[in-house]
């Protein structure tokens, strides 16, 4: 038998070093989890969720808030109803920084266009374009549900969320069979799956009248009239997406695993709300921020590039101190200590080719730390410090966090990038830091529970250092 040893670094497989009540608390997080991100298809739908959750634990919201803030403060905002961010404020002053966690809320998924709805060979279909990276093959042959919001001309507001009960009617987009695929067989896939094909089967019983030139088409916007009271021109004012109708599972025969969509980066978000929303008490403000839009470059007025997160400082600042201004606003945040609450890729034993595997995270040995994210020669990262790297490990080595290292494939190979470089951008540190996933992207992502419990218990332990 071989002796460890005790210099060098071995990578620990959590579920290993945890206690029989832990372990409980594992699956028990887990069944929660399962709950959560089956509800929090879109980040409308994940916002709404979050928010319940913050009020159930107090948090109440800044704007109606007019005394100054004291510790154990628990308060947010709600951005559009698509970002949220929330705050406990700490017994040290707000001015010596904050540890602050970003996750965001947003997955990969099928838009409907401005205009949707057409008719083509005697079948009614919603035209898509793609959100986010996709690889667009995943998403034929699958039953998908229609979520979303339509704005009515009169103000009025519409929820439509359609496909995921069991006696809901499902879209799908279909696929070529493989009998006719010769020349598609012959293309890369990056060819063969044109995104302006991506069109989802919507319905096929024409109507009556055979004056109506497309009666097909007619008969869908008969049933959304008179199911919801829309017309066409209502989906002009419409934010709908089709996304895949699955019920989240438990992955392996020991159950270990969370099979969902969109848990990039909802899995981040959870264990992120579980923290904030668990801590008392505290000495240094924490901040919990769940962003829109990083899929496509955190843009827009409720993304990481917008000003929703320093405005909200700003406030919590100004209800704070005496005299606020600008410089003082710029030393907060440069003071503070973030973490970039994101998923890394885990080794797949099915394509262990693309990943280095020394440095490749691994589905059930904790929380992943990435110090750099980037493409190629690090184009676009972070690259946390070596100093901060320790004040996390230490953190986490203290609390009985069970973590690891990753990063995201070979370097010649691809990569990617978080909402960590635009957190530095204030001058704080901040490092990646979430689980790791297998299929990330795919209608169908893999993680581990151990994981996630890891991750909550690390979230939290930062957030209370």
């Amino acid at each position: 038998m071989t002796e460890k040893s005790h210099l060098a670094y071995s990578r620990k497989i959590a579920w290993e070093h945890l206690s029989e009540q832990e372990k409980q608390a594992v699956m028990d997080m887990g069944e929660n989890y399962k709950l959560f991100i089956k509800r929090a298809k879109t980040e409308r739908e994940t916002a709404l969720l979050i928010r319940e959750y913050a009020e159930s634990r107090g948090f109440v919201s800044l704007d109606k808030i007019q005394r100054p803030l004291k510790p154990g403060d628990r308060v947010y905002h709600a951005v559009r109803g698509k970002s949220f961010i929330m705050a406990v404020l700490g017994e040290r002053p707000l001015t010596e920084g904050a540890n602050i966690i970003g996750a965001h809320v947003d997955s990969p998924r099928l838009d409907l266009k401005v205009h949707p709805l057409y008719e083509q060979s005697g079948l009614a279909l919603w035209d898509t374009h793609y959100y986010g990276g996709i690889k667009k093959y995943h998403w034929l042959a699958l039953p998908l549900a229609l979520h979303g919001v339509v704005h009515k001309n009169d103000g009025t507001k519409i929820d439509i969320c359609l496909g995921e009960e069991i006696d809901d009617p499902v879209f799908t987009i279909t696929d070529l069979l493989p009998h006719l695929s010769k020349d598609q067989m012959e293309k890369k896939l990056s060819e063969a799956f044109p995104g302006e094909n991506l069109n989802a089967l919507c319905a096929s019983l024409p109507l009556k009248n055979t004056e109506v030139k497309e009666r097909v088409k007619e008969t869908v916007l008969g049933i959304l009239n008179n199911k919801y009271g829309i017309i066409e021109e209502d989906l002009v004012s419409a934010e709908l997406s089709l996304v895949p109708a699955l019920t989240p599972r438990d992955v392996g025969l020991d159950r270990s695993m969370v099979g969902a969509y969109g848990q990039d980066d909802r899995v981040c978000a959870y264990a992120l709300l579980m923290a904030i929303g668990g801590i008392n008490n505290q000495t240094r403000t924490a901040v919990g921020i769940f962003a829109d839009k990083e899929e496509i470059g955190s843009v827009g007025n409720t993304g990481m590039e917008s000003a929703f997160f320093t405005n909200f400082i700003a406030e919590l600042l100004e209800k704070s101190v005496k005299h606020y201004n600008e410089l003082l606003l710029r030393k907060m945040l440069s003071s503070s200590a973030a973490l970039s609450a994101d998923v890394n890729a885990g080794l797949d034993p099915n394509f262990e080719d693309v990943m280095e595997k020394n440095n490749a995270a691994r589905l059930g040995c904790g929380v992943v730390l990435t110090k750099y994210t980037g493409t190629g020669g690090k184009k676009g990262a972070n690259d946390a410090h070596a100093e901060y790297m320790a004040r996390v490990r230490r953190i986490f080595n203290q609390n009985n966090v069970i973590w690891q290292t990753g990063e995201l494939g070979k370097v010649d190979q691809g990569g990617g990038g978080t909402i960590a470089y635009m957190l530095a951008a204030y001058g704080m540190d901040v490092v990646d830091c979430g689980a790791a996933l297998l299929g990330m992207h795919s209608p169908f992502e893999v993680s581990h529970k151990a994981d996630i419990f890891m991750m909550y218990r690390g979230y939290q332990a930062f957030l209370q250092s």
